[in-house]
């Protein structure tokens, strides 16, 4: 077995360093972390965008061609190393931390603005027992809640309907990050997932029941064969799934890391993979079916409704939804309910990240990491998010994190393990090599010679066709018409601010786990070796 190390913040009583209690809370905490916003608002507006049934094609190559492989490769470097992305690359490839702390960073970012959504589903939550948000719902939304202006630009005029709830959910965020890995957030999640699943699948059942549900159905599913021949809907497919699985940004890999040394990697990973798509087809069935059910009483086809995907779809259109469905209390409930159980899920992921980053990196206790996070990303989404014009910085900073730091990241990831080489007991090998061993000593799913151009070949090159096509769209058109100067400060400058914590994190001196002496286990020499013979 394995050392077993000291502790730093990030141990349990014993001294040793916080796990899983089993793999059944794995495998739901990594699920809570996959299923999230994106699961319920993007893929259903994604896929109707993107020809229909016919996208189903392009969605599951994705998943089992960039997914899947990733997430394994976030679950191979967490597990083998034992740490958070910064000191996880550090021991694959010491010169390799800063890659680790641009994840960080980016998880950061993110979960500054993700806590917002959460805090305003807790508002809407409140607001559906007596549709408090009237018959205009987007004026409901944009104006009595968010005092939206109509001019792009920053405010410091704080929305006390945001501020309460946004508060809320950072004290909730920091006790459970406080209680630990297994007493928190494995807990919230074999308590959270169960639930949105129940709840989220009865609104589907009563929406595919609804007058015109399968008007809504057909829009969906109908296939656009032309569709396939559109580059434009595969970059959409991959997206979306490289997106929603919280694959190459460092939550699975800090995840992973608190596996224990003896788990079944691989098949939790299918598991995860498949959970989330499927968790994300059924959200589509029950979206449409409900917009079907508001063109129906409308009067109008579906493909003349608008606001069919992000926060609009949430919270403009789906409150309209539920106004003219019988049962509008419970059926809003269940489904602000949802998006908050399964935004709450996925942000403890974010921050946990960063928490346990900073506790290896500086030998922070587990409470004091929590609180100083939990303050930084508090302070920060009062500061820029809850304001009058908190929804233009939200949709700005997410388009950049997601769509060029997040690709940019799984791009280096790919690349890293590809061309680097480890020297283990007077014998070196690829990184990926070494990694395919180790998932194949703990795992009863063998990962093949397949696994190894996908990783290193297919993905990079895919997603640096996506980074390409991304940039040269913002640098070409901008965003959304917004103004040049916001989004050079808030679009280009948060791609920026993740480059600076990637430089910054590497210049302090560790304090924490970074042990000389650290040993991967188990020896893949064997396995690696074998299979070499076996393919020779």
């Amino acid at each position: 077995m394995a050392e077993v190390e000291a502790a730093s913040g990030t141990t349990g009583a014993a001294g040793e360093r916080d796990t899983w209690t089993s793999n059944r809370g794995f495998i739901l905490a990594a699920i809570g972390s996959a299923v999230g916003l994106g699961n319920i608002w993007r893929f259903p507006g994604v896929a109707y965008e993107s020809g229909g049934g016919a996208f189903l094609i392009p969605y599951l190559i994705a998943l089992v061609t960039a997914g899947i492989p990733i997430l394994f490769l976030d679950y191979a470097i967490g597990h083998r190393f034992r740490a958070a992305p910064p000191l996880a690359f550090r021991r694959l490839f010491r010169k390799a931390e800063a890659l680790g702390w641009f994840q960080i960073g980016i998880l950061f970012v993110i979960s500054c603005y993700y806590a917002v959504i959460i805090a305003w589903s807790l508002s809407f939550f409140y607001f559906s027992f007596g549709t408090k948000w009237g018959d205009d719902t987007a004026a409901f939304f944009t104006d009595e809640y968010l005092h939206l202006p109509k001019e792009v630009g920053v405010s410091s005029d704080l929305v006390a309907g945001v501020a309460w709830p946004l508060a809320a959910v950072w004290v909730a965020i920091v006790v459970v990050l406080a209680l630990g890995v297994s007493k928190g957030i494995e807990k919230l999640n074999v308590i959270g997932i169960p639930m949105l699943v129940l709840g989220f699948g009865a609104l589907v059942i009563r929406a595919v029941t609804l007058p015109g549900a399968s008007d809504g159905l057909n829009a969906l599913f109908t296939p656009d064969w032309a569709a396939l021949r559109d580059l434009n809907v595969w970059i959409a497919a991959y997206s979306q799934i490289f997106f929603s699985m919280s694959i190459a940004f460092g939550i699975m890999i800090a995840y992973a890391s608190f596996q224990r040394r003896k788990a079944n990697m691989t098949s939790s990973g299918l598991v995860v993979g498949f959970a989330n798509s499927s968790f994300e087809i059924l959200a589509g069935i029950g979206v449409f079916s409900a917009l079907g059910f508001l063109a129906h009483q409308q009067g109008i086809a579906v493909d003349e409704l608008e606001g069919i995907s992000g926060p609009i779809l949430s919270f403009v259109t789906f409150p309209a939804v539920i106004s003219q469905m019988p049962g509008s209390a419970l059926f809003g409930a269940l489904f602000f309910g949802s998006l908050v159980i399964a935004g709450f899920t996925s942000l403890i992921s974010l921050v946990l990240g960063v928490s346990v980053a900073l506790q290896e990196k500086f030998g922070l206790t587990q409470r004091t990491a929590a609180l100083t996070v939990g303050i930084v990303c508090g302070a920060v989404s009062f500061g820029l998010f809850s304001t009058a014009t908190g929804l233009y910085t939200l949709d700005t900073v997410d388009q950049f994190a997601n769509n060029i730091g997040i690709v940019a990241s799984a791009i280096a990831m790919c690349v890293l393990v590809e061309f680097t080489f480890r020297n283990n007991g007077g014998w070196a090998s690829r990184s990926i090599d070494e990694l395919r061993g180790h998932l194949n000593a703990v795992s009863t799913f063998r990962v093949g010679a397949w696994w190894v151009p996908l990783i290193g070949l297919y993905a990079p090159v895919f997603l640096g066709i996506m980074l390409i096509e991304k940039l040269r769209t913002l640098i070409r058109d901008g965003y959304e018409g917004e103004p040049t100067w916001f989004v050079g400060v808030f679009g280009w400058g948060t791609v920026g601010l993740i480059a600076v914590i990637a430089i910054v994190g590497t210049l302090f001196p560790w304090k924490g786990r970074d042990d000389p002496q650290f040993k991967a286990w188990p020896d893949v020499k064997p396995v690696v070796a074998a299979k070499k013979g076996a393919e020779q």
